[in-house]
């Protein structure tokens, strides 16, 4: 085996496709989802706003005698994370690897080798490439595919983190909720108390002023999240190029903001669980691949609560009990059988206690490693 270091675009291709080949007639393949590889290919090229403050080298493992590929990683450097928490840490990301250990080591060692080369002193992840991406090694809750944007992982790869030389750095948890569920009277009862003393208002996302939307929740976003570990704020240019893609997705009966004195203070962004029809595609889209898409996107039946946040000067007053309410009801009245609610830090207890209370469950787990360099 061979460890082979890569500038972009060079092997992409290989690298983009690597898990197609380590899923397929395997019992992960079952719940692995393919992404479009047209999108995969975007994440790492110039567009993407991410790479004018990061890098990034990639890896492959090959088959000395086959030049067959093994598995492969990323070693990405995001100068904006080393700035704002003033951390010489770098990170992996994009890892799959087969099941053995001298192949994943062989990766993981290259990657802090050269992440040290570079100056830093930790090494974290899998982030690909943020955690405003795909993030983190499944850890509990394998026997479910994963929702829009969160990954999926065989439970082998916990081993080949452990022996090779990773520690837990911190679990992300996912909660499932199903909309079907009556909501508790006390529930219903102390928003309509927060309602009223607080004056809210609550209104869904106008798609008709979508730039306006989008600048008030990257607002929103940014004081909610400022404190959490890991987050980065996002640029301007990350924000407007994740909307774009996020924009066809987007139902707007369930994304919702909260008004106090006409000033948007809390907000919600739920999407239909797309991957539920990217596992019809097998990474493709061509006109076979639209026809499917137009078919199969009128059966989704889940979403994904991918950020609930109220501003920081807001905290407290129950505006996250009025969020959680209101999406429930919203993803009942439109359909949808349930949602996951995804990510939150193990160690978040208002929050995770919060989404307890409404009648979720925890259904599934993510890990983020670390090592000294």
């Amino acid at each position: 085996m061979e460890i082979k270091s890569y500038d972009l675009p060079e092997k992409l291709d290989e690298f983009i496709k690597f898990p197609f080949q380590l899923y397929k007639n395997t019992p992960y393949g079952e719940f692995w989802v393919p992404q479009l590889i047209s999108e995969s290919k975007k994440l790492f090229s110039k567009e993407n706003p991410f790479w004018k403050h990061a890098k990034i080298k990639i890896f492959l493992a090959e088959d000395s005698k086959s030049c067959r590929i093994l598995g492969r990683t990323a070693a990405i450097i995001d100068r904006n994370f080393i700035d704002f928490h003033n951390e010489k840490c770098g990170f992996f990301g994009f890892f799959d690897s087969i099941c053995d250990v001298s192949v994943a080591k062989g990766l993981l060692d290259t990657v802090k080798k050269y992440l040290k080369s570079e100056g830093m002193h930790t090494v974290r992840g899998p982030m690909s490439p943020s955690t405003n991406d795909e993030c983190g090694i499944l850890i509990d809750g394998f026997d479910s595919s994963p929702t829009l944007m969160m990954p999926y992982n065989p439970p082998y790869y916990i081993d080949l983190m452990e022996r090779s030389g990773f520690k837990k750095a911190k679990d992300l948890y996912a909660y499932w909720k199903s909309s079907h569920d009556v909501p508790y009277e006390r529930i219903v009862k102390i928003v309509e108390r927060v309602r009223r003393r607080e004056k809210v208002k609550f209104r869904f996302f106008d798609m008709k002023n979508f730039k306006r939307e989008v600048k008030y929740f990257k607002e929103i976003y940014n004081s909610a999240w400022e404190k959490n570990w890991g987050f980065v704020p996002m640029t301007d240019e990350e924000v407007d190029y994740m909307a774009k893609a996020l924009k066809p997705l987007i139902d707007p009966r369930i994304c919702h903001f909260l008004e106090i004195n006409g000033n948007p203070v809390a907000a919600t962004l739920a999407i239909p669980d797309y991957n539920f029809v990217m596992k019809k595609l097998n990474g493709r889209m061509g006109l076979s691949g639209i026809l499917k898409f137009l078919y199969w996107r009128r059966k989704i039946k889940a979403v994904r609560l991918m950020a609930l946040g109220v501003k920081k000067e807001y905290r407290n007053k129950g505006l996250e009990v009025v969020l959680y309410h209101e999406i429930h009801t919203a993803t009942n009245r439109c359909g949808y059988d349930g949602g996951d609610l995804s990510w939150t830090l193990e160690d978040n207890n208002l929050i995770n206690k919060g989404i307890e209370a409404m009648g979720s469950t925890l259904y599934k787990k993510f890990r983020i490693y670390e090592a000294t360099l």
